[in-house]
Parts: C-alpha cells; structure tokens; sequence
C-alpha cells in the first residue's frame, strides 16, 4: 500500500501538496469514488484518475536538463510562440519543467517527473542558489553595485538583494547570484536602477550544473 498523494507525485511530477490539493477538491477518484486526505491505495490493483484521466504508473524517476535557449517559452502553451517541449525528444515531452525562464532568457531549465524534488527545489522553505550571466546595455556603477549587493532595491513585491561579481572590464557583463526565484526580478532589478539586461543566461541551479550543454540540447541531470 502506498499513500494516494505519494502515488500522485511520483507518477504526475506534482508535489505532494498539489496532490493534497486535488484530493480535497475532489478531482481524484479511486475506481471511481472520491476518497479523503491520507487515503492509501494498491497501486498494482487500484484504477486512479485525476480529472477523468487515468494515471499510469512510471517506471523511474527522470530529471533532465535543457540548455534553454532565447525565443522559447517554458510553458506547454506557447500561443502561437515556440515552446521548450518543441526541443525536447518525445521520451521527455512528458516531464515537468521545474520553475521557468522567461522568452527572452537562456540556460539551464530542468524538467522532472519527480514531485517531491520539483517542489524541494521551488518553495520558498527550500533556498536553492540560482547563478545566471547578465550583460547590461551600459556599465553598472559601484554605488549601484553596493545598493543592489549590499542593501537590496526595494521592488513592488519586496526587496531583492542579489549578489554580483564582475566580468568584465567594462562592467556590463556581471555574475548574478541569488536564491529567491521571483517573476522577472533580476531584471526588475535592474531595471529600477535605469538598467536593462540585454542577456541573461543561467549556468547553475542549486547542485545542477549546465557544463558544455548546447543551445537546445538535453542531458540526463
């Protein structure tokens, strides 16, 4: 016997708390009835569906990384626009991206099917070190360099303090280092300084590393 939720992460990607969530809703059905939270079920003889769906059983976990690159959007629904599942191979089309890069960014995106890790690696509970390449369309000056490593730029949903190391000589090509994973926030950030980022490029997130990836391309992480 195993617990539904559990069951519902391992073979969905969603986490265990998305699983609580579909559960108390009703949107879960085992042989056709809905059950309550905790609920246990016998994989090898229970019929589970999520929405009328029913959900097959994976054989492992797969977690994978895509070197992302710019004009993609990390969504299965590009309306209209190109998507990252257009790269992937079919064997990997039905992993989860875990948190995104936006259209315009590039790097290390990692997909799952695994839920417990996607959401080990996106709550706010569970700080992960993102590390991104940014170049900016002029220099950064050392008083914004101070206000933004040091003390934080107040943005409309909170301060953001980013850590940052230097390039290059000009100063317009910097290391961004962070652990929070807001909307657009190191460009927020930037941006609020009279700055905008030209390229921005994720090399590392938490002990994920892109390496000598190409554009486009997958590795097994």
């Amino acid at each position: 016997m195993i617990r539904l939720n559990k069951y519902l992460a391992t073979n969905t990607g969603i986490s265990r708390r998305e699983a609580d969530e579909l559960i108390s809703t009703g949107k879960v059905r085992v042989n056709g009835s809905v059950v309550p939270l905790g609920a246990q079920i016998n994989p090898q003889k229970d019929r589970v569906t999520v929405r009328g769906r029913s959900v097959n059983v994976l054989a492992k976990f797969t977690t994978v990384i895509l070197n992302k690159p710019e004009g993609y959007v990390s969504s299965r629904n590009g309306q209209g626009r190109p998507t990252i599942y257009d790269l992937l191979p079919p064997e990997y089309r039905q992993l989860k991206s875990v948190g995104r890069l936006d259209q315009n960014s590039s790097g290390l995106l990692l997909l799952t099917n695994d839920g417990d890790l996607a959401h080990s690696l996106t709550h706010p509970g569970f700080a992960k070190v993102k590390i991104y390449e940014a170049r900016l369309d002029k220099p950064l000056e050392p008083l914004h360099v101070q206000m933004i490593a040091d003390f934080g730029i107040d943005l409309a949903d909170g301060k953001s303090q980013l850590g940052l190391e230097k390039l290059d000589d000009e100063a317009v090509e910097w290391r961004v280092i962070m652990s929070e994973g807001r909307n657009r926030q190191i460009r927020r950030t930037f941006k609020a300084l009279g700055y905008d980022v030209l390229r921005l490029h994720r090399t590392d997130f938490g002990p994920y590393r892109l390496g000598d990836l190409e554009s486009g391309s997958t590795k097994i992480a």
